[in-house]
């Protein structure tokens, strides 16, 4: 492929096409006065929650929480990476996806290839399983693990002969593909040899099913036990989790995702009916995996050994989790008995006693706070303020919400220190005055430039209040600055300008929000609530320039401005 894909094209291309025919190809939708309903696409519901917009272009369900533009439901809906869904949505409005550099984009041959081959050898395997005069030796140790031939087929799983040249000679005349493709190893003096020999092999699929590596078990005593595919242009193994596509093709929307350490374990819980269980591939948890993860469901539980490297994964785990914790997602953690793995326990003690363990695991602000408090003495004040310094950091790590305002609650209450203070209390404080919490000036301000993104042609220079000391007003600044200069922006277009950011989540969560002003009312509010945005700068402003007059430090210019302000300020209580 080419570079990136210019942010003006992915403008254009919302500009162009309408939410409500790109959803409705794949959800019927029903007119429900400015908006259209239908029962959401990503759970379950009877009660339809799912409502688009088409005068935001803008979707959101106010049962699951999903949410975006119509390039984030393509994403979500045909589980698409990011370009994919560009390339759809520009082939459907008939447009040629640019890149920047000028060359328009191809479908890249060799990925191609290198798909089709990958496909090819995953059959090759799987026939290999069913055919090879060594394949019994697979297929008991295949039984003596449980597994029948139904969950066998539904993984794909099949078998690696010995010998150093069996794909080498199967696949004749690809010799560059294989070594592309992680399959064959090349030496420094240019010879070749098959890399997985006499393994129980395991395809790995992206979310859409497609192979994109492998894993193999030894059957022998070669070592490592497990051989995962290297790095290739289609295997990233700190994105990818295995079995991921299994769980949601048994369910769109499963309750929970299980993450475990092994592909025997996903398979083996599958075979019991646990089909929500997923694996790393020998990595650490990253960021891309939880957010893999959440946009399938609300509750992930990691599920660790009770060892020491069981312990410090968990909590590499936790600390990974934590800026994804708003919203109704939920974090949990099992920690197996030992000696145990999922494989061994689920067959030992049955499907009902392994999912009520599930269930039943700990929360992760439990797992945090009992991690941070072992081996201090919280009985002391010096256990105490430890346990709060420690806390602190990670509780900041936490987006403002319910969630982050309970924790730092129940980190008070073990500690002993008063919520307001600032150690136990990282959320902001509440405006005074405001019966709302959610109805603070600045959210109100972004909700209704997001919901009428024209009011800003005649907002003033938001430069001014960025000085003032007020949650989000940085946000509400940049929103005001990009929507002056183009107000006829959808909000689906506001939220694409935003992709890859954090406030990105913040905004998809503020358009959602019912904040009560009626359509008819919104530039007189929006207004006022600008107008008292500039009495609080200017108030700032005049503060500062008083304080450096007094203390003799004010340029020619600041007095001169100070003696503005004063004098408009008394202008204005004459007016008033």
């Amino acid at each position: 492929m080419g570079g990136r894909i210019p942010r003006s094209f992915i403008r254009e291309l919302l500009d162009r096409v309408d939410i409500v025919d790109v959803i409705q190809d794949h959800v019927p939708l029903r007119k429900a006065g400015r908006d259209y309903t239908a029962r959401c696409p990503f759970h379950e519901e009877r009660t339809p929650s799912f409502t688009v917009s088409p005068a935001k272009q803008f979707f959101h369900c106010f049962g699951c929480g999903a949410h975006g533009n119509a390039i984030d439901f393509l994403m979500r809906h045909q589980r698409l990476e990011f370009p994919e869904a560009v390339e759809q949505l520009a082939a459907r409005a008939g447009l040629e996806v640019p890149r920047e550099g000028g060359r328009a984009p191809r479908r890249d041959a060799g990925l191609e290839a290198l798909r089709d081959l990958l496909e090819e050898v995953s059959a090759h395997y799987r026939r290999q399983l069913r055919e090879h005069p060594a394949a019994p030796r697979a297929v008991a140790y295949l039984r003596g693990r449980g597994l029948d031939g139904a969950v066998a087929a539904r993984f794909g799983l099949g078998y690696a002969p010995p010998g150093w040249d069996g794909l080498l000679r199967a696949f004749a005349g690809r010799e560059a593909l294989l070594v592309r493709a992680g399959l064959v190893v090349e030496r420094e003096d240019g010879r070749r040899h098959d890399r997985f020999r006499d393994r129980i092999m395991f395809p790995i699929r992206d979310v859409r099913g497609r192979v994109v590596g492998f894993g193999g078990r030894a059957l022998g005593e070669a070592t490592p036990k497990y051989l995962n595919s290297p790095e290739t242009p289609l295997f990233h193994k700190g994105r990818l989790l295995y079995g991921l596509h299994e769980a949601l093709a048994a369910e769109a929307r499963p309750p929970r995702l299980l993450v475990v350490e092994g592909y025997m374990d996903v398979i083996a819980l599958a075979q019991a009916g646990l089909p929500w269980a997923v694996a790393t591939l020998g990595t650490a948890t990253t960021a891309e995996h939880l957010a893999a993860l959440f946009r399938h469901t609300r509750e992930v539980v990691f599920c660790f050994d009770g060892d020491a490297a069981g312990r410090r994964a968990a909590w590499h785990a936790l600390e990974t989790a934590l800026p994804f914790l708003e919203g109704d997602r939920e974090v949990r953690f099992l920690v197996l008995p030992a000696g145990e793995d999922p494989d061994t326990l689920v067959r030992r003690e049955g499907r009902e006693r392994f999912e009520a363990r599930v269930v039943h695991a700990t929360p992760l602000s439990r797992h945090l706070l009992d991690g941070l408090a072992r081996g201090l003495d919280l009985a002391a004040i010096e256990g105490r303020a430890r346990l709060a310094a420690a806390a602190r950091p990670l509780l900041r790590r936490i987006p403002p919400g319910f969630y982050r305002d309970l924790l730092a609650a129940e980190l008070a209450r073990r500690t002993g220190l008063a919520l307001e203070d600032e150690e136990a209390a990282p959320a902001p404080p509440r405006p005074r005055g405001i019966a709302d919490p959610r109805r603070r000036p600045v959210r109100l301000a972004i909700a209704l430039l997001l919901e009428q993104p024209a009011l800003a042609r005649d907002a003033p220079d938001p430069a001014p209040w960025r000085a003032l000391d007020l949650p989000g007003i940085g946000l509400l600044c940049e929103l005001v600055e990009l929507l002056r200069a183009d107000p006829h922006l959808t909000t689906g277009a506001v939220l694409e300008h935003f992709r890859g950011r954090e406030e990105a989540e913040i905004l998809a969560r503020i358009a959602a929000w019912e904040h009560g002003v009626p359509a008819a009312g919104a530039r007189a509010e929006l207004e006022a609530v600008l107008a008292r945005l500039e009495a609080q700068a200017r108030s700032a402003r005049q503060r500062l320039l008083t304080e450096r007059y007094e203390r003799g430090e004010a340029t020619p210019a600041e007095v001169a401005e100070l003696r503005a302000l004063l004098t408009g300020a008394g202008r204005r209580d004459e007016t008033s």
